[in-house]
């Protein structure tokens, strides 16, 4: 009886699953941030490779 009181009270699996969720949550974040940025460099690059090929021309 003891032993299903201690397990009952154990909240070492319930802590690690929120770490899960906080690490999941900021992968997340990250992703989308790096995506955003990603397509802002992408557009960046694009018209600096467009504007130095305009002026080798």
């Amino acid at each position: 009886m003891n032993m299903m009181r201690a397990l009952l009270r154990n909240e070492d699996g319930a802590t690690a699953i929120e770490y899960g969720l906080i690490a999941a949550l900021i992968a997340v974040a990250v992703m989308t941030t790096v995506s955003g940025l990603g397509s802002q460099l992408n557009t960046t690059f694009q018209k600096t490779s467009s504007r130095l090929q305009a002026a080798n021309a």
